[in-house]
């Protein structure tokens, strides 16, 4: 059995589920969220609690009955508090700033890169002194978060010699000796 698929998704109280054949819809405080699901997987609400089961144990039935549970979580967790990303921009003379929901970031390229974000994601870039600037994304959607921050930390990703380039925060990066470090 699948131990994601068989635990039960706590419904807040200000969050409504909705099933329509194979479609599933949250709605909440931060907005509505829609999921296509297989039609051999079943979602139903009981006192307060969404349960989602599957038909039979066939491989593909296991597979799909952790994913979709994992995926009505999200959707809940998003309606409900929703999600946010940090990134960190490493590196001299490296800068990202927000104008109109477009991402500048200044990478050392020749020229700025613009990033137009979906207008369900929200954008800031925070720059203190003495620290890296931030780029923090916040939404109700966790996979479109994932998406853009991939998306963005592609743009420079991490070197490991100096620890150049974009990355999240928190994240630890393997750093490399030089060739100055083998002559001794």
């Amino acid at each position: 059995m699948s131990r994601i698929g068989k635990k039960p998704i706590a419904l807040p109280s200000n969050v409504t589920l909705t099933v329509d054949k194979s479609v599933v819809t949250v709605k909440g405080p931060k907005g509505s969220l829609t999921q296509a699901i297989d039609p051999d997987i079943e979602v139903a609400v009981e006192e307060g609690q969404i349960q989602v089961t599957r038909p039979t144990d066939q491989k593909r039935h296991k597979a799909l009955h952790g994913l979709y549970r994992a995926l009505v979580n999200n959707m809940v967790v998003g309606v409900s508090t929703g999600y946010k990303t940090e990134l960190e921009v490493v590196g001299v003379g490296y800068k990202a700033s927000v104008a109109n929901n477009v991402l500048e970031l200044n990478l050392g390229y020749s020229h700025n890169v613009f990033l137009a974000m979906p207008d369900e994601i929200k954008v800031t870039a925070v720059t203190e002194k003495g620290q890296n600037p931030k780029v923090i994304l916040e939404g109700i959607d966790k996979q479109l978060i994932g998406d853009v921050a991939a998306k963005i930390r592609s743009l420079r990703k991490v070197e490991p010699y100096k620890g150049k380039g974009i990355r999240f925060v928190g994240e630890v990066i393997r750093r490399k000796a030089g060739k100055s470090a083998s002559k001794k």
